[in-house]
């Protein structure tokens, strides 16, 4: 630093010695000036400082005027920022001051001044070098107002005051006004981004002129100031940058190296030593040394880096590992380059443990081995850098035949698909993306594909599910036979729907057959084929054809035999076509067979309730190879849902025969009065065996009048049925002998089911129809009807209107309290009026009101009130019921006619409408 000092102010002219103020013009201190105390002689100087009339400005960078400086004068475009060059606040930690205390006493000495300073500006001002001034001044901090430095770095230039108390810029600043300042000289010293940062100044208490000479000389010396300050800052920052090395190299365990290229000398600090297991004992100064520790399937290829980058003075880079006396070893990790100083050429760099980065990776390594997870590493290129054992299982190939190759080259059945996609999709918006998919022969594999995007490429996990697609489709099939099973109650529907599920999912073709109930001797006189298809529309007529064909030509050592008399599976693996034709006789559908030219075949059995009630016959081609064992089990399964639902459709078919029969004993044909069309209908709820709890009736009174009945019993089966039967009889009996009116008789009904315990409970209307001779001359006819909490009957007028038959309140169910009383109602309808009974299947909805549904029987009523009895009846069913009723219906209509007319030919309906008999 000294010597930059005298380089700087070597060139430095020195003016004369003078006395302060000698030869200066002298100034009219003017009205306004004060006299000043002079200081005695030899008092040291207080450090200046100036509160200024823009005080307020400098606490921020202030903008000043403008003018160009040298050496130390920041170039300025319209004004100088002071106060916040990052510059000056470094260069006060980093300041010299014995270098600026030699300065600035050689300024004071050579401008003849009293006190010289350096001062650096920040938020405050703080004195960093000077001399003449009081002890303790330099370090001191203040006001940035109240130093003439602020004006000096503010100003933009140097700033000359022969006399401080007449010059209005300083006159009142507190330096001036103490005394301490009579005349000042500063020159501003200026960042390294060109800022004004502070202020190299002379001054003394007494006026005195400043120079150019002055001037000139006292920028130079600024500039000395500024090539110290930053001579001190680049030192401490070298300083803290080897103090941060050393602290970071101790904590990271960072060892270095310096390998002489011209002598072959080797040094290393005792970091490096330790790592390579060296000693300085044990260490020759020989890169060999270090070789003979390292592993020996590392060596080639740290000597071969070290080789390469020494032939290209380039840089080197290796990882290996140290082995340990112990056996064990040690990772290290070392960086370096060639580099050359003054036609010496070293390679220097630095090594690291990494041990506990590569086990954990090694760890990782070894833990992606083993999973049961596909794991395929890709470049941004798409170049595979890396997978598992497990995606070598899936690929069918070696590793070595992988790596190094574009995923699209090794696996073509990628591009263009959903693989392709979302590959791509996943690196472009760098979000994993998970999809399931199948890659076709040869690998014929389903995959759940995991991609995720990385900064090196696209990770790609994959899980082969081909297991998990098959058992999941296998329960999907499975699932589809139930559903479809139990879609119908008809076993021949049931049956041909299974052919079409089976074919192609298990199958190219199969056949499903049935087997009579009846068990006769010849088991072909018994077996019927009833379903069957085929993948190829081309060869269905040709099944179709074969299936016709078979039975007959079937010998009695045939597979279909086998299995049904073992009530087991039957499977052919290969020669299918062979082999069944050997078991048919010659002829036509030994034609076929040939013809569809099955290499598969397998017959399973359709179990019942212990009881073989058909057959699944399933055959595969050539092309499609064997059976296999899964199909062949997911087809034992649909043998036995597809076998109860047989044996359930059989069941409910002779339940369903038998309740026909019970029905049409229970419902007997209605009455036909001469003056009365009577029309009935029973419709059975779609999942009963067509057997409920739903009547009617219609019979004549010894005295003359016709009883019109519905009635409705708890329940939906051969017990509702039962007692349905039992209350119609108890009805039909007290009405016929007692001759009773109908609230009369529902009363007597009530009693006679607490005595007999007939526990059930049930709804009925009861209406008797009535005549004089009068009347049935006028064509009237009276109604009188009684109500146990049934749907209320409708008429229907001549005139289309309908209306409703309803008391002020609802009579109790029959079976709740036989004590309660009845009411009895009565109408008189005139000739052409219809009377409509009804059950609650007819009007009641589970997504619908009883309003609702009495509101369009009205409107149906209304709609069809001009039809014939029968089709109003028929119209009315159409209307009313959906495809599949919950509930069973009876309907009965009764016309009103004259005597002298003919009635209409009479229709009653038991049953189904669709499955009509007449009684």
């Amino acid at each position: 630093m000294y010597l930059c000092q005298r380089a700087m102010t070597s060139s430095i002219t020195v003016p004369p010695r003078r006395a302060a103020g000698a030869g200066a013009p002298r100034v009219d201190p003017g009205p306004s000036a004060r006299p000043r105390p002079a200081p005695a002689p030899g008092r040291a100087v207080e450090p200046h400082a100036c509160p200024l009339p823009y005080a307020d400005r400098l606490g921020d960078p202030v903008s000043v005027r403008s003018g160009a400086w040298r050496a130390g004068r920041p170039e300025r475009d319209g004004g100088v920022r002071v106060g916040s060059s990052g510059s000056g606040q470094a260069w006060v930690s980093t300041a010299d001051r014995t270098a600026l205390d030699r300065i600035t006493d050689l300024a004071a000495r050579l401008l003849g001044a009293p006190a010289a300073q350096v001062s650096l500006l920040s938020d405050v001002q703080t004195v960093v070098g000077g001399t003449g001034l009081r002890e303790g001044s330099v370090g001191a901090r203040g006001p940035l107002a109240d130093s003439l430095c602020t004006v000096t770095a503010a100003s933009g230039g140097p700033l000359l005051v022969p006399d401080a108390g007449n010059d209005l810029r300083v006159a009142h600043l507190p330096p001036v006004t103490s005394g301490d300042v009579g005349s000042y000289l500063g020159v501003p010293l200026a960042g390294a981004d060109g800022r004004p940062v502070g202020a190299l100044c002379v001054f003394g208490p007494a006026a005195r002129e400043w120079s150019p000479a002055d001037v000139a000389l006292l920028e130079q010396l600024a500039r000395a100031v500024v090539v110290e300050l930053e001579l001190a800052a680049v030192t401490a920052e070298r300083q803290a940058e080897r103090t941060r090395w050393d602290l970071a190299a101790e904590a990271g365990g960072v060892g270095t190296f310096d390998l002489d290229l011209t002598t072959g000398t080797l040094a290393l600090d005792d970091r490096l030593l330790e790592l390579s297991e060296l000693t300085r004992a044990s260490f020759s100064g020989r890169a060999d040394d270090v070789y003979a520790n390292v592993h020996r399937d590392d060596v080639d290829d740290v000597v071969a880096g070290v080789q390469r980058a020494i032939a290209t003075d380039g840089s080197y880079e290796a990882e290996y590992r140290i082995v340990l006396p112990d056996g064990s070893h040690r990772w290290v990790a070392a960086r370096g380059r060639v580099v050359d100083e003054r036609g010496r050429r070293r390679l220097i760099g630095v090594a690291t443990e990494t041990t506990a980065q590569r086990e954990p990776m090694q760890r990782t390594a070894d833990l992606l081995e083993g999973l049961a997870v596909a794991f395929v590493a890709m470049d941004r290129n798409w170049v595979m850098t890396h997978l598992n054992a497990e995606a070598e299982r899936i690929a069918g190939r070696r590793r070595e035949e992988l790596l190094g190759r574009t995923v699209w080259e090794v696996f073509p059945a990628t591009v263009g698909t959903e693989f392709e996609e979302n590959y791509r999709r996943a690196a472009e918006t760098g979000r994993p993306v998970v999809f399931d998919a199948y890659y076709p022969e040869p690998l014929n594999v389903w995959v759940e594909v995991r991609a995720v995007p990385g900064p090196l490429g696209v990770a790609v996990y994959f899980l082969d599910i081909t297991e998990r697609v098959r058992l999941q489709r296998r329960s999907e099939l499975l699932g589809q036979v139930s559903a479809e099973l139990t879609g119908t109650l008809d076993a021949e529907v049931a049956v041909a729907r299974l052919a079409d599920l089976v074919v192609p999912a298990l199958a190219d073709w199969c056949l499903v057959s049935l087997v009579d109930d009846d068990h006769p001797r010849s088991f072909r006189h018994g077996l019927r084929d009833v379903g069957w298809a085929h993948t190829d529309p081309d060869l269905l007529p040709v099944v179709a054809d074969y299936a016709r064909e078979r039975i007959p030509a079937l010998l009695d050592t045939s597979f279909i035999a086998q299995a049904l008399a073992t009530g087991r599976r039957v499977v052919l693996p290969h020669e299918a076509t062979a082999r069944i034709r050997a078991v048919l006789t010659p002829g036509r559908a030994q034609d076929l067979l040939t013809r569809l030219a099955p290499e598969s075949f397998a017959v399973l059995p359709l179990r019942g309730r212990g009881r073989t009630v058909g057959l699944l016959s399933l055959f595969n081609s050539a092309d499609r190879g064997t059976l296999t064992s899964e199909d062949i089990d997911t087809a034992a399964d649909i043998a036995v849902r597809a076998g109860l639902a047989l044996d359930n459709a059989r069941l409910y078919r002779a339940q369903r025969q038998l309740a026909e029969g019970l029905q049409r004993s229970l419902l007997t044909a209605p009455a036909q009065p001469e003056h009365v069309q009577v029309v009935v209908r029973y419709t059975p709820a779609a999942e009963t065996a067509q057997v409920g709890g739903d009547w009617y009736d219609a019979f004549r009174q010894p005295g003359g009048g016709t009883i019109i009945t519905v009635g409705d019993v708890l329940g939906h089966n051969v017990e509702a049925a039962s007692a349905m039967g039992q209350l119609r009889s108890m009805l039909r009996a007290i009405a016929v002998t007692t001759g009773a009116g109908p609230a009369e008789v529902l009363r007597r009904v009530d009693e006679a089911m607490t005595a007999l315990q007939l526990e059930t409970t049930a709804t009925a209307v009861l209406t008797r129809l009535e005549q004089t001779e009068d009347e049935a001359r006028r064509g009237l006819t009276r109604v009188r009807w009684a109500n146990a909490g049934h749907p209320p009957p409708m008429v229907v007028t001549p005139d289309g209107a309908v209306e409703t038959l309803t008391g002020p309140r609802a009579d109790l169910l029959l079976g709740v309290d036989d004590t309660a009383a009845r009411r009895e109602l009565e109408v008189t309808l005139e000739e052409g009026s219809t009377l409509v009974l009804y059950t609650d299947g007819l009007v009641e909805r589970r997504d619908a009101t009883l309003d609702d549904g009495l509101d369009r029987l009205r409107d149906a009523l209304r709609e069809l009130a001009g039809l014939e009895l029968d089709g109003l009846c028929d119209g009315l069913l159409e209307r009313m019921l959906p495809d599949r009723t919950d509930d069973d219906v009876a309907l009965v209509a009764v016309r009103l006619h004259r005597h002298h007319r003919p009635r209409p030919g009479r229709r009653s309906t038991v049953g189904p409408v669709d499955d009509m008999t007449v009684p």
